[in-house]
Formats: structure tokens, sequence, C-alpha cells
């Protein structure tokens, strides 16, 4: 039987447990506790203990930091979702990354519909170093960051450092730098991205007959016009409409960030070898960093499936390989 569902057998009985440094306390009603539950109590004990301090970091967890994976003996990452402020995109990663590593979501203000967006960079790492400091003080952590959550985690990490707090590495999974944020960079990739489209929509008409392309188009053209008439507008998704501001006001305020030299551990994953040549400029984090390299990923995968199945393990993996090189070969290790 699992820990919880043994949990509730015993409330069912107005038996109460609860933890007490190492020792597991019992309060129960005079004849409550059979000899076989006793039995069973003991035989789970440390599987109880583990389970009842988990729920107690739960319940004192800020509500910005989402437990994706909170057990584990390693020091725990902090990741900072995207633009939109999803935290769930890391959630295979954690799971690839194994029950021994701690990982927590950071979740910007404005996606609970009663705070609002904040609109600069340096506010959104200060409101999650205070978060993590409260839920950790004193203790190393590692901070990630996705898309453009990696200009926050970025901010956020150096952040931290300046107030004396420990860095084991800062993370970023395909992360453009801000720069490419402003108005004429966004332009130009715009603009490439439309003309690769185009290319290869061409490519793809030049393979079939010219009555075969005609005749498909024609019967989308019917399908589409056929499927205005009879389609009701969807009502607005409260939660997108949510994300959607958070969206708008994290792009325009790493737009106009200007990040400050790094002096700690940053490690890029990128989608592939190709990504470098995106007009995302991820190596322009090398100029401002002390110590900087870079892990690429397969051929074909691009910042939109990297934390997702088929290529996550392999992220997992580099991450990983990052976390013994650059923690477990120092003096820090996280103790239970």
């Amino acid at each position: 039987m699992k820990v919880p569902e043994l949990l509730a057998e015993l409330r069912s009985g107005n038996i109460r447990v609860w933890a007490e440094g190492e020792r597991l306390r019992c309060r129960t009603p005079a004849g409550g506790l059979s000899p076989e539950m006793h039995a069973r109590l003991l035989s789970c004990k440390g599987e109880i203990l583990q389970f009842l301090r988990s729920a107690e970091k739960l319940v004192q967890t800020p509500r910005s930091i989402v437990p994706l994976q909170p057990c584990g003996a390693r020091i725990p990452v902090f990741a900072v979702a995207g633009h939109n402020g999803d935290v769930f995109c890391y959630r295979a990663l954690a799971q690839c990354l194994g029950n021994d590593q701690p990982f927590y979501g950071l979740q910007p203000p404005g996606l609970d519909g009663q705070s609002e967006p904040l609109g600069r960079i340096e506010d959104l790492a200060g409101y999650f170093a205070g978060q993590i400091r409260a839920f950790r003080p004193g203790r190393p952590c590692i901070i990630a960051g996705f898309c453009a959550g990696g200009a926050i985690a970025f901010e956020l990490a150096q952040q931290l450092l300046e107030l004396g707090e420990e860095i084991g590495f800062l993370a970023l999974f395909a992360c453009p730098f801000p720069t490419t944020y402003r108005l004429l960079p966004r332009m130009r990739q715009r603009l490439r991205v439309q003309v690769k489209r185009t290319l290869q929509h061409a490519g793809r008409l030049a393979s079939l007959s010219f009555l075969k392309s005609r005749s498909q188009s024609s019967e989308q053209g019917r399908e589409e016009k056929t499927q205005t008439r009879e389609e009701r507008p969807p009502e607005p998704d409260p939660v997108l409409l949510l994300r959607t501001r958070v969206q708008r006001a994290t792009l325009a305020a790493a737009s106009r960030y200007t990040p400050r030299r790094f002096a700690g551990c940053v490690s890029q994953f990128l989608p592939c070898r190709e990504w470098l040549r995106s007009g995302y400029e991820p190596l322009l984090w090398r100029s401002i960093s002390q110590h900087s390299e870079e892990f690429f990923g397969p051929d074909g995968c691009t910042s939109a499936n990297m934390l997702r199945e088929p290529h996550v393990p392999v992220f997992a993996q580099l991450f990983s390989h990052c976390y013994q090189n650059l923690v477990e070969s120092g003096p820090q290790r996280e103790k239970t």
C-alpha cells in the first residue's frame, strides 16, 4: 500500500501521525491502533517520514515556486519559464533528470488573475530572488532559463551572487540574447522565417504537377470557406489571455534589458548547431560571462521541441554532465 493510502486509512480511524525530527509520532483513540497496523507503521516509517517532510515543504513553498520534482539530495534547480510564464514546459526535463534532482519552476506575477505582470527584467529577477531566499536561505542552487526566460535567469543569477548566494551554474536552454528582442532584429528574424517558409512551400509545389496543385488549392479554399461559415468564434480562454499579457510584458522587458558581466558559470543548451545561425545570437552570452560553454542537441531539433520527447532525454543527459563537472567535482553537495 502506498503512503497516501495508508495515511488516509489512519485518518478514517481518527489516528493522527506526524514527524518530529527523526521520530514518527502517533495519536490514536484507545484501542484504535491494532497490532497489525502498528507493525505496518514501523515497516513504512522511513517512507512516511519522507512523505510528511515533502508535504510540509510544499505547504511552505512561496506561490511563485512550483515544485515539479521536490525530492532528492542534489542541489535544486530553480527554472524560469519562457515568455508566457508556463513552468510546465520543464515537466518532461524534471522527470528525465530523475528522483534525486529537485526541480522547481519559477512562475512570474500576472498569471493568477490578481497580480499585474512586471515590466522590467531586474524587477522580475528581484522578485524571484526574494522568493528563493525565503524558501532556501543561505543554501546553494542552480538557476535555469528557457527562451525569453533566459534573460530573467541571467539577471536572477547575477543578483543572487551579489547577495552572497552560491550558484552551482546557470543553465540557458535556447535563450536568445536580449538585443534580438529589439525591433530591428525582430523584423529581420521575421523576414528570415518568412523567406524560409516561402522556399519550403515553393519546393513542395514544384514536386506536384500543376493540375494537381491547382486542384488541391481550390479544394482547400472551398473547405476553408465552408469551415469559416459553419464555425462560431470560440470563447476566449481566460488562462490564455493571462499568458498573453505576461508574454507581452516579458518580451518588452527583454527588449529593454542590458545584461551586465556575470562572474559565474554559464552552460548553454542549444537545440542543434544550426541554431547558432538562427539570428538569436546565443554566443553573445559568452562575451559577458566569466566561464561559458555550449552543448548541442541533434540535427533537426528546435527550440519548440527540445524539452519534449524524443529530444528531452538528450538534454537531461547533457545537464547531468554539467552537474557532475561543475557541482559534484567541487566541495558543495546538498545534504539531506
